[in-house]
């Protein structure tokens, strides 16, 4: 796929910077680029290379001083003639240069155009695309080298790999058919089930990554839970390091939930302060309550803070408001803060959280006010993010479209190991088969529709 149009936009923040960066893209990027240039004649010179030279307008008076950097054909970005010009932050210059681009024949990028050309001219999959939209956006060093390998193409190769298993999976089923009169078995069952298997179990595996991907790519949620006056708000500033919760004696203080995010390390996680967990006729408290209830089902990690100067109960009365509402895969630390107050019960508390959590939750004895102990809090945190166990080479699916196909393809590879463990005629099994190529077709591209792309796309920024 080709554009006949020449396209054009500015690719850095909107604002005023020290520089600022207009991209153009197409058949007569060159030719409109040398129109509004003062310097060595553009068309003469080569891929990926940079000249110092002047924007300037039709009355040949000077715009900016600027850099442009030429890519020509295949070897850019969109797979097209791309030139970049590197021009001063001003937005006057930013303007007057865009609009003596128009002048001269560009058009305005559409959001996302340069990266769809890029897919359309073949540079780079449905997957790898998207994936450019994740770098930019990535806001974490685990978010961003998960971005990066899918932009790479690790994913995608990981795709590749078993669209080639499913091809050979089908084409001998449909071999045997057209040669069924011959009684003639190119493979037998079981090395078809075996291989139906070993695909089952790659395309399942990507699609259990989505929990873990898409909490690092948007920040992994901790609620932070427990009985009012325990030290919540005080322990979220702590983490934060900053006065975003108010901080109060009050029982009840906090009634709706505050969010934040911080790295720690190199994970982005999404804190949540909840309202204390207590019985109370306050119909506003009892509205935040019930939100704190489902902030409890929704996060990764729940993250128990108990009051070190309270008797054993504030253990029974906090395990049956938070732990029925817990599911599984969800991770629970149980924080004792207030540890440097002077009657504090850290060891009695201790013993009775024995007899009321697994052996194998984690604990960690703090204080929110001084500080001690956050430092193995995050680490704790860390760990049970999960980033910690993902190693090189490991493929993470953050993307919800990408997830959807993989589950799908996992059901109709299911359907096609079931037809074989039962003898179901090749035809049939054939056709499960090829459901699963299109599902993974689906998620690089080779399959799609012009809605799914104008949907992907309208997504990314202009001058992406």
């Amino acid at each position: 796929m080709t554009q006949d149009d020449t396209i054009c936009a500015i690719s850095t923040p909107h604002g005023i910077g020290g520089i600022a960066v207009a991209r153009i893209s197409g058949i007569n990027a060159i030719r409109i680029v040398d129109n509004v240039w003062k310097g060595k004649t553009l068309k003469e010179a080569i891929s990926h290379s940079a000249h110092l030279g002047t924007i300037v307008d039709e009355q040949g008076e000077a715009v900016d001083q600027a850099v442009a950097t030429v890519y020509r054909a295949p070897r850019s970005f969109t797979g097209e003639d791309v030139v970049e010009i590197s021009v001063h932050g001003s937005l006057w210059v930013q303007r007057e240069l865009i609009n003596l681009l128009v002048r001269q024949g560009c058009r305005i990028a559409d959001a996302g155009e340069f990266t769809r050309r890029a897919f359309a001219n073949g540079r780079m999959d449905l997957a790898e695309a998207e994936a450019v939209a994740d770098v930019i956006a990535s806001s974490s060093r685990a978010a961003h080298r998960i971005a990066m390998s899918q932009m790479r193409g690790d994913f995608s190769r990981r795709l590749t790999s078993l669209h080639d298993q499913l091809l050979e999976l089908a084409s001998l089923l449909e071999l045997e058919l057209d040669f069924s009169e011959e009684d003639v078995e190119f493979a037998s069952r079981q090395r078809l089930l075996d291989l139906a298997q070993e695909i089952h179990q790659v395309v399942s595996r990507l699609a259990s990554t989505f929990a873990t991907g898409s909490a690092i790519k948007d920040g992994i949620p901790v609620a932070i839970v427990g009985e009012t006056n325990a030290g919540k708000s005080t322990l979220l500033n702590r983490l934060l390091h900053e006065e975003r919760a108010i901080v109060s004696d009050i029982h009840g203080t906090t009634r709706d939930t505050i969010e934040d995010t911080i790295e720690i390390g190199d994970t982005l996680f999404r804190f949540i302060d909840t309202a204390g967990l207590r019985d109370t006729d306050d119909t506003i408290e009892s509205l935040g309550i019930e939100r704190t209830i489902q902030k409890i089902s929704d996060a990764r990690i729940i993250l128990w803070v108990i009051d070190a100067t309270e008797d054993t109960g504030t253990i029974s009365r906090g395990a049956q408001r938070i732990l029925p509402h817990s599911t599984d895969g969800q991770i629970l630390i149980v924080a004792i803060n207030k540890t440097d107050i002077p009657t504090a019960n850290t060891t009695l508390l201790s013993s009775a959280l024995k007899g009321t959590i697994p052996d194998d939750v984690m604990t960690v004895d703090i204080s929110a006010h001084t500080g001690a102990g956050i430092d193995t809090l995050e680490k704790l945190l860390t760990k049970a993010s999960g980033t910690t166990d993902i190693t090189s080479g490991d493929i993470l699916v953050t993307n919800a479209r990408h997830y959807e196909a993989l589950t799908r393809a996992t059901e109709s590879i299911d359907r096609a190991i079931g037809g074989l463990r039962s003898g179901l005629s090749g035809d049939f099994i054939a056709q499960d088969i090829r459901e699963t190529l299109h599902h993974l077709g689906e998620i690089t591209g080779t399959i799609t529709s012009q809605d799914i792309l104008t949907s992907i796309f309208s997504r990314f920024c202009i001058g992406k």
